[in-house]
């Protein structure tokens, strides 16, 4: 063999070892990104937006993309998508932000431990 070719062999043999190994695929999601006091429970009997919204100092607004807002903003929340009667955290919370109250379709990555999803993308559904 000539000198060429055993360093192509090396070469692909380097890439090949050092490739981290395929994660499982990604996934599609439907539900709403939502915040996690509400979501969770953490101040909500219904796991909604409902007894936020319906409090006398107005401080939440009047919509569930106010209400999450108020709760991520001065409540210690992280944007969450809501589905299904499941609860999971984003690792994006910039993109999630973008989508706050509406129903979306997302693609991405979960992590069945911890509930968490790492995020391809954000669409509105």
């Amino acid at each position: 063999m000539n000198r060429i070719a055993v360093l192509g062999l090396i070469a692909t043999a380097a890439l090949a070892f050092s490739a981290p190994p395929p994660g499982p695929p990604p996934t599609t999601f439907h539900g709403e990104i939502s915040d996690s006091q509400c979501a969770l429970n953490v101040h909500s009997l219904t796991k909604s937006h409902e007894e936020m919204l319906k409090s006398k100092s107005g401080a939440a607004g009047k919509t569930p993309a106010t209400c999450s807002i108020y709760c991520v903003t001065y409540l210690g929340g992280k944007f969450v998508l809501a589905s299904k009667g499941h609860v999971y955290h984003l690792d994006d919370q910039d993109t999630a932000r973008k989508f706050v109250g509406a129903k979306v379709r997302l693609q991405g990555v979960l992590d069945p431990a911890s509930k968490s999803i790492h995020v391809i993308s954000i669409e509105a559904d």
